[in-house]
């Protein structure tokens, strides 16, 4: 199931309107002193929380920005701070790299985020494992973006391609 099509706003009414009912039922339990009347308030207490948090989550927790030309990357290395680490496919182009290293920048952003040493930007490498023989491994940077910790909408975003990285591609790809 695509968790991005959620429609939070139904489950907050319901759930709300489930509150609302306990509600009225831990009073009318008070009322007429019922012998559940403070296991009741616990019920009510729970819905009251668990209403409060799906509207929370309702507020917003699925904003994705997807950025045109993007390839699929996975997240090799990330500190929590400061440092992430990429990989990409081997046979990729200079654009689909600048559009995958935004669509990282956007996917990677965090408020979490804490600077170490006073510095106030997320690096994200992007690498490429390259096999130049059997059981061995060589790790190929071809790009990295720099943006800001505090700004989501960073316009002031540092991308570097390595051309020289991506030209070592080539000529492995060709043989």
């Amino acid at each position: 199931m695509d968790t991005s099509s959620l429609d939070f706003s139904t489950y907050t009414q319901w759930s709300g309107i489930l509150t609302l009912v306990c509600l009225v039922l831990t009073i009318l339990g008070f009322i007429f002193g019922w012998g559940i009347r403070f296991r009741l308030v616990g019920v009510t207490s729970f819905m009251a929380v668990l209403t409060a948090g799906i509207f929370a989550l309702g507020l917003g927790l699925f904003t994705r920005t997807v950025v045109p030309g993007a390839v699929r990357f996975a997240l090799v290395y990330d500190n929590g701070a400061t440092q992430a680490v990429i990989a990409v496919p081997p046979k990729i182009t200079e654009s689909e790299l600048e559009a995958t290293l935004r669509q990282a920048a956007d996917d990677l952003f965090s408020y979490g985020r804490n600077s170490i040493g006073g510095e106030n930007q997320l690096t994200i490498r992007a690498r490429v494992l390259l096999h130049p023989e059997s059981g061995v491994s060589v790790p190929v940077y071809v790009g990295q973006v720099k943006r800001s910790l505090a700004k989501r909408d960073d316009d002031q975003m540092q991308i570097e391609i390595f051309p020289e990285s991506l030209a070592k591609l080539e000529m492995n790809a060709k043989g």
